[in-house]
C-alpha cells in the first residue's frame, strides 16, 4: 500500500486514469507513460472504454489504450480471481465485496509480477489475498 511509483510496471485502474490530470500527479504520470512503466489489460479497456460518452471520446481512449503494453487475462489470472475471493469470503461477512474488475486486475497483476496504480480502497483488501504491489495513485483521500 505504498504511493511510491517505482521499482516495477504498474498496471493502471481506472480509478488512477480518472485523476491523471490532477495537478498533484500529472507530472509523475506523464513521466511514468514516458518511462513505459504503465501498463493496461483487457478489464481496464473495457472499464475505460465503457466509461466514454460519446464516439469521439470512446475513439479517443482507445487510441491511447493502443500505445500501452497489454498483459494478457489468462486462466490463471481468473482462477486467482477466484481464489481472492473465496479467500476474501472466508475472512468475514461480505468482505469479498470488492469491485469484480478491480479483482481481476490485481489478480493479472500478480500473474506479472507488477503493481496496481489506482486510487481505491478495494486495491487494500484485495492486496491481503493476492500478490502484487498495491500502489496508491496519491495518498488516499488527497485527490477528492
Amino acid at each position: 500500500m505504498s504511493s511510491t511509483w517505482t521499482g516495477l510496471p504498474l498496471l493502471i485502474d481506472k480509478s488512477a486514469w480518472e485523476r491523471q490530470e490532477h495537478p498533484a500527479v500529472a507530472v509523475r504520470w506523464r513521466a511514468a507513460l514516458e518511462a513505459d512503466a504503465l501498463l493496461s489489460c483487457a478489464v481496464t479497456d473495457y472499464e475505460l472504454l465503457f466509461s466514454t460518452r460519446d464516439a469521439e471520446s470512446f475513439d479517443a481512449v482507445e487510441a491511447r489504450l493502443a500505445g500501452f503494453r497489454h498483459l494478457q487475462m489468462t486462466d490463471g489470472v481468473h482462477r486467482a480471481a477466484l481464489r481472492a475471493l473465496r479467500d476474501l469470503a472466508h475472512a468475514g461477512p461480505l468482505h469479498h465485496r470488492v469491485k469484480l474488475p478491480d479483482v481481476l486486475i490485481a489478480a493479472c497483476a500478480q500473474e506479472a509480477g507488477a503493481g496496481v496504480i489506482h486510487y481505491d480502497h478495494d486495491f487494500d483488501r484485495l492486496d491481503e489475498v493476492l500478490t502484487f504491489e498495491s500502489r496508491w495513485l496519491a495518498t488516499q483521500g488527497t485527490l477528492d
